[in-house]
């Protein structure tokens, strides 16, 4: 069985063109952003809470290849993205010879984001849904002139800052926001973002860790 690098997943045309289409198609329907630089940061966060919880290396790569490759079910529609997301996560890397208990780790996580069936299934899994359920960020608005017209895009673009703090000593994942409460007040992001937060709750449990909320400097969760 080949050992599948991060690297290589990130050097694959066919997963980036995947990448790009569910974007492309996302965007025609008037979501925020999800091309590469959500993908990315994405793998990233999942990275940090993984390393700092002192999980494997292997974890780890997994945990970035399924953050990766997390949204590619968008290509097919945004109904059942995760599980449409997880059946193909399992062709391209059973394609590319990686060991079916790797695969399974990943399409487990790709398959357990998506908030209509979400569930912390493993460490990944979990890493996964905080990873992508705390990536609200003013560029994620793709049409800056027009926010007000969507909660979603308001909420998005009235964060000014944005910043996911894992803490090895103290155990906790922390999201903190800045948010401008010119553009939208504070209970908007509630409104719209409170199952994510249960979700992150939930899977920090799973990490054996506690999620916490800040926003505006008030500790809300």
């Amino acid at each position: 069985m080949a050992e599948i690098t991060y690297e290589d997943i990130r050097n694959d045309k066919e997963i980036a063109t995947y990448i790009s289409t569910a974007d492309h198609s996302l965007a025609s329907m008037g979501y925020t952003d999800h091309s590469f630089g959500h993908v990315l940061k994405c793998a990233s966060v999942v990275k940090d809470i993984l390393s700092k919880f002192g999980y494997s290396q292997r974890e780890i790569v997994l945990g970035q290849i399924a953050g990766y490759m997390h949204d590619i079910g968008n290509t097919i529609n945004r109904v059942n993205h995760g599980l449409n997301g997880a059946a193909m996560a399992f062709n391209i890397l059973t394609r590319k010879g990686m060991d079916p208990k790797d695969i399974a780790l990943i399409i487990a996580a790709i398959g357990n984001h998506d908030e209509s069936a979400a569930f912390p299934v493993n460490s990944i899994a979990a890493a996964l849904l905080i990873a992508d359920k705390t990536d609200v960020r003013r560029s994620r608005v793709r049409h800056p002139e027009t926010h007000e017209e969507n909660i979603h895009d308001r909420v998005n673009y009235a964060v000014v800052s944005s910043m996911v703090d894992v803490s090895k000593k103290d155990r906790t994942i922390t999201l903190e926001l800045t948010i401008d409460t010119q553009v939208t007040p504070i209970m908007d992001y509630f409104q719209i973002f409170i199952e994510r937060m249960e979700l992150c709750k939930l899977a920090a449990s799973k990490l054996k860790a506690r999620f916490k909320l800040i926003i505006n400097g008030l500790d809300l969760i």
